[in-house]
């Protein structure tokens, strides 16, 4: 057995709306799922005929069998799971806090402790919040693709976490999780494993093999809407890494043909930010940089150039537009001798931004990796550290 129990580093503040969620599933377990788990269902109520019928149940025994082992709780399911035959609005979000079982809400609750703080830390609390109810959604309609006649209701709040981990497994790939490995006898210990193997193995393993292997649907655990949600989240996360960039770069202002004439060199925008800089007019070779058109003048320019530009934002405290030059370096240049002092580069200018603590400590870690100076390896492994006392207090 192999059981996340935690993982490093944690965002070192609290992470409200994801132990908000957690409370709200506990309590409509306490409340709801354990008082209607142990009384019988309400002979008079209407939905009980439908249920019968959707769940296959004829004639005078079969019905009498049925009601032997049949709970409230199994009709409050019905009326508010979500069942890919009758489909609703309500039900698409009532479902992602009801569970079968405390085994089932332990499971759950257990990842979204684990995995959830970082990522509230690093989307912000509403934005969380929308994230978690969106790919919950995004989780449930990708599982009734496959299985559009099903009256046997989806319930969980598997679809949404999985979604959060899709988050997390693009957001946070150096972090490691703690797990415990339980082999009797030979092997009962934790292990800190990183946590795009640990996620990795759970979509691979624990959903798309079985996934495949039942068709879409049929085992009883609904692993099209944990890959439907995990898919959501790693999707959404990408999008969003893009937004900062694009912000950027609706946010240099436009020269002038005539100011554009003024500050080229024989007309070549490259030429004109490499005379800017070894004029020591740092300002004009930014302004430059961001008129570039893509990738192909970019990789004009000389690796020291455009580092320069990236880290005189740095400087300027300009970390959104400082963040988005080096993450082009690295997306463009994956090869560069450089490499290290844009990995370095971009998690600094992550550290002073809201919400992306636990990101910087990725690019720190890659910084080290790829470190050719002791100086600048000493310098990412300070700002690691800092990280870690953060979230240790």
């Amino acid at each position: 057995m192999f059981l996340p129990i935690g993982d490093a580093p944690n965002p070192p503040k609290t992470p409200y709306v994801n132990y908000l969620i957690i409370g709200i599933n506990i309590a409509v377990f306490l409340f709801f799922t354990l008082p209607l788990s142990l009384a019988p269902p309400d002979l008079s109520d209407p939905l009980l005929v439908e249920y019968l019928r959707a769940m296959g149940v004829h004639g005078p025994r079969a019905v009498e069998s049925a009601l032997q082992h049949l709970r409230a709780y199994d009709l409050f399911v019905f009326r508010h799971g979500f069942r890919p035959s009758d489909p609703s609005l309500q039900s698409l979000f009532t479902a992602m806090f009801l569970h079968a079982g405390w085994l089932h809400l332990a499971g759950n609750m257990l990842f979204l402790w684990i995995f959830g703080d970082n990522v509230e830390h690093r989307l912000g609390r509403l934005q969380y919040l929308l994230a978690y109810l969106g790919t919950g959604v995004a989780a449930t309609l990708f599982f009734a693709l496959f299985v559009p006649g099903s009256q046997v209701p989806l319930l969980g709040a598997s679809g949404a976490i999985s979604g959060v981990l899709g988050f997390y497994f693009l957001w946070f790939p150096r972090n490691q999780v703690k797990t415990f490995v339980f082999l009797f006898p030979f092997i009962m210990t934790t292990f800190m494993i990183p946590a795009r193997l640990v996620l990795g193995f759970y979509l691979l393993v624990d959903n798309l093999i079985p996934f495949l292997v039942t068709s879409g649907g049929g085992s009883g655990v609904a692993h099209g809407a944990h890959i439907g949600g995990f898919l959501a989240g790693l999707g959404a996360a990408w999008g969003l890494d893009r937004l900062p960039m694009h912000r950027a770069r609706e946010g240099a202002r436009p020269q002038t043909k005539e100011a554009r004439a003024e500050t080229s060199v024989e007309g070549d925008p490259a030429a004109a930010i490499l005379a800017s800089l070894e004029q020591g007019n740092t300002s004009r070779a930014v302004s430059l940089y961001f008129e570039l058109d893509g990738a192909r003048q970019r990789r004009r320019l000389p690796a020291a150039a455009i580092l320069a530009v990236g880290e005189a934002l740095l400087a300027a405290g300009d970390y959104e537009r400082g963040l988005s030059v080096f993450r082009r370096f690295i997306a463009e240049r994956s090869g560069d001798p450089d490499l290290d002092r844009a990995y370095l580069g971009a998690g600094k200018a992550m550290i002073h931004m809201p919400r992306r603590i636990t990101s910087a400590y990725q690019y720190f870690l890659d910084a080290v990796d790829l470190a050719r100076s002791r100086e600048l390896a000493d310098e990412a492994r300070m700002h690691l550290r800092a990280i870690e006392r953060l979230g240790e207090e």
